[in-house]
């Protein structure tokens, strides 16, 4: 298919045909309908392609072709070898006369343009320049094709003189890459070139030329358009999730980087006042969305409460919600940070609860409160009110924080054995800070081949698991550190004895199950209550069992561990105990074979029957709730099903005990089973959500207790709230996420 130039292009007149060319004034017409009835046209094929660009000079002796562009119509004329009589031959015209070819063979014309007809070779060569077709792509603009080596062509950037492969045709190294260069900014000559003509006047009359080519030029650079408020709301977001000052705005360093960033940026907008009320209106909306997603989940929520306290006196309530949503996904959420100028009195708590009830609308949907290991700290008239909208006549109200407790046990301990462990601090301290001793220690390792994989270092002595890490680890190479004394004289004064390391095994005995307990809570999201039981038990049957061993030292450890477990134990073993029950590997069979080993004989019968009560009261409670049915007929209904049918507790706790399998999700088991249980299964949601802890797992360990830093502590109450429950939401997603 031969394309023949519009000058050279002829008008065959046999046949009265008459060739019309469609130009843009026929843009509406239908070339079916306007073409004459012959069999020319069965020949004859209009087309429609892009306008042409400008001529650009090219080497005469370049053999490749260029693309064709724009709106211009161009007539290809189809070479075949019969017309309408197959015997006939097509008519091929020159000078507007037809040519005629000897047995009727039709030519092909393999190039298009003046030099591919006969007979007219030096007459186009020499009135006509060269038409090629041009070029159709904007890249053109911008580059040179130079000629490197025979069959080897470069496209060099006429601003940056970069250089790319160019081969025509080529999926590879055609202009997709040269246009990425142009459009994408990667040139950064033509940038600045182009930021020189923007603030040229002149420029605008070469602007307005270009305006009139007949092909329609690609932007060459992305417009982007600066939005203050968009960078207003991400400058509050990153202050937020990086607890940075708010101050930072006005830092002449930030606004230096800021400005070199982005000139345009208004930092008169931007000073203390305005950046706190963006990170208040950020906090504003996240809630607003956190709110929505609460109120539209039918199950209670349980809240944990820890206290901080501050330079200042000043203490900071942190109340979490613990629910489980339609799906049976278990959440964390931190409701309020609420200051309380008096911590230790008897109102503070009960002050913060009843802001997080009333600023989320939860009167009505309370379940349970857990709080530090301490008492409740809440008036008893406070107390009262609360359990008169709650379920299980407010018996699951009041629960201690385990994390807590386990952090009070391990410090109380490691107390005790201070001068033992200081003496293991010691010697790991003289090996790890001294690049020869810990050569040699190495050395001595492998000699005397240890099989120990651990490593010594030295404890943070905020987080008590690493104090106790660091003992296992000194303990199983307590061969080591004995022989190390014995090649160096100045770590002689500082070795342990062979008692000392006795001790250290015995107190790393006593401390595992804390610990094992404690790292469950550490890297577990979200653990739902019926986890516990066991662990709780087993340390208290562990203790109980260790306060009668002969060796003083380990019987004095068991019995002050065993009191604080003991007192937790009594404050939390009826929900923990309600939780087991909600496990389908376990239910009524685990609480009966638990309280036969922690109770005696005459207690443990009446302990299990406390339970059993206890679970069929809550069932009765939930079961009674309103129905969907008439009030007339509710009570009937309910009366006949409690007297005549098995309840669906008793149905549960009658079937088979499912595979005691590690990975057991119980939250899915209760998800694929709520249609058979529909009332015992909103009665589970809300007990395996109650929460065992107060702090989130990073905290789990620390022996300290939490104090707000002083740059927080000088802000507003208001800012503080939203600063610090707005980090928790983001990491959960945006507002978008809910």
């Amino acid at each position: 298919m031969d394309f023949i130039p519009e000058d050279n292009m002829i008008t065959p007149d046999a046949n009265n045909i008459e060739l019309t060319a469609y130009g843009n004034n026929h843009e509406g017409s239908n070339p079916e309908t306007e073409q004459p009835n012959n069999g020319f046209w069965d020949h004859i094929t209009l087309e429609t392609e892009e306008p042409m660009m400008a001529p650009i000079q090219h080497n005469p002796d370049e053999e490749q072709k260029m693309a064709i562009s724009g709106h211009e119509e161009k007539i290809l004329i189809q070479t075949q070898t019969h017309y309408d009589d197959p015997k006939t031959p097509f008519p091929e015209y020159e000078n507007n006369e037809a040519i005629s070819y000897p047995n009727n063979e039709a030519v092909s014309y393999p190039n298009s343009g003046a030099d591919s007809y006969p007979n007219n070779e030096e007459t186009n060569h020499e009135t006509q320049p060269s038409k090629r077709r041009k070029r159709k792509s904007m890249v053109w603009e911008h580059f040179t094709i130079e000629t490197v080596s025979a069959g080897c062509r470069r496209a060099y950037c006429n601003q940056c003189k970069r250089s790319y492969a160019y081969s025509k045709g080529s999926k590879v190294s055609g202009t997709s890459h040269l246009r990425r260069h142009v459009e994408k900014g990667s040139c950064a000559a033509l940038l600045r070139s182009q930021d020189n003509n923007l603030s040229d006047p002149s420029s605008s009359k070469g602007a307005s030329n270009s305006s009139k080519r007949r092909y329609k030029r690609a932007s060459s650079t992305p417009q982007l358009v600066f939005d203050q408020d968009h960078c207003r709301n991400d400058i509050a977001r990153m202050i937020i999730m990086h607890d940075y000052p708010l101050h930072m705005v006005e830092h002449p360093g930030f606004v230096s980087f800021v400005q070199n960033l982005q000139p345009e940026f208004n930092f008169n907008m931007m000073t203390f006042d305005t950046v706190q009320g963006d990170c208040i209106a950020t906090y504003q909306m996240e809630k607003q969305s956190l709110r929505k997603f609460i109120q539209g989940i039918a199950a209670h929520v349980c809240l944990s409460l820890d206290v901080w306290t501050s330079s200042q006196g000043v203490g900071y309530v942190f109340v979490t919600g613990h629910f489980i949503d339609v799906d049976w996904k278990l959440h964390r959420r931190l409701l309020n940070v609420v200051m309380e100028p008096y911590p230790d009195s008897d109102t503070a708590v009960s002050h913060a609860v009843k802001v997080c009830l009333h600023n989320w609308s939860l009167e009505s949907k309370l379940f349970s409160i857990t709080c530090h290991d301490q008492p409740l700290m809440m008036s008893e008239a406070a107390f009262e009110s609360l359990k008169l909208h709650l379920p299980f006549s407010g018996q699951l109200l009041a629960g201690n924080c385990l994390a807590h407790t386990l952090s009070s046990i391990a410090k109380e301990v490691l107390e005790n054995a201070h001068d033992m462990v200081k003496k293991i601090r010691d010697s790991i301290k003289y090996v790890t800070t001294s690049d020869p001793h810990e050569e040699k220690f190495l050395v001595l390792k492998k000699q005397l081949q240890v099989p120990s994989e651990r490593n010594i270092f030295l404890d943070d002595q905020t987080q008590w698991n690493t104090t106790y890490q660091m003992l296992v680890a000194a303990s199983e190479l307590k061969q080591v550190f004995s022989c190390l004394d014995t090649y160096d004289a100045e770590f002689n004064k500082l070795a342990p004895s062979m008692e000392d390391w006795k001790q250290v095994e015995r107190l790393c005995t006593q401390l595992k199950p804390i610990y094992d307990t404690a790292y469950i809570l550490a890297t577990t999201t979200n653990p739902t209550a019926n986890i516990f039981f066991h662990e709780v038990s087993r340390i208290q049957g562990d203790l109980s069992g260790g306060i009668t061993n002969e060796d003083p030292f380990v019987s004095n450890l068991a019995r002050t561990m065993l009191e604080k477990i003991n007192r937790y134990w009594k404050n939390c073993s009826l929900t923990l105990a309600t939780a087991v029950v909600m496990d389908p590997r376990y239910k009524m069979k685990y609480i009966e074979f638990s309280f036969t080993r922690i109770y005696s004989e005459e207690e443990a019968p009446t302990c299990i029957k406390m339970v059993d009560d206890r679970i069929h009261e809550l069932y009765q409670e939930y079961f009674t709730m309103p129905s969907p049915l008439a009030p007339n007929y509710a009570e009937e209904f309910d009366a006949y099903i409690m007297k005549n049918l098995k309840t669906e507790l008793d149905q549960y706790l009658a079937e088979p005990l499912m595979p005691r399998v590690h990975e057991f999700d119980v939250l899915g088991w209760w998800k694929l089973n709520q249609m058979m249980y529909p009332t015992l299964s909103k009665m589970a949601r809300d007990i395996l959500s109650i929460p065992v802890s107060t702090v989130p797992c990073d905290l789990v360990f620390d022996t300290n207790a939490k104090e707000m830093d002083q740059y927080r502590s000088s802000l507003q109450a208001e800012t503080v709230e939203a600063l610090i429950c707005t980090k928790d939401w983001m990491q959960y997603g945006s507002a978008l996420g809910f």
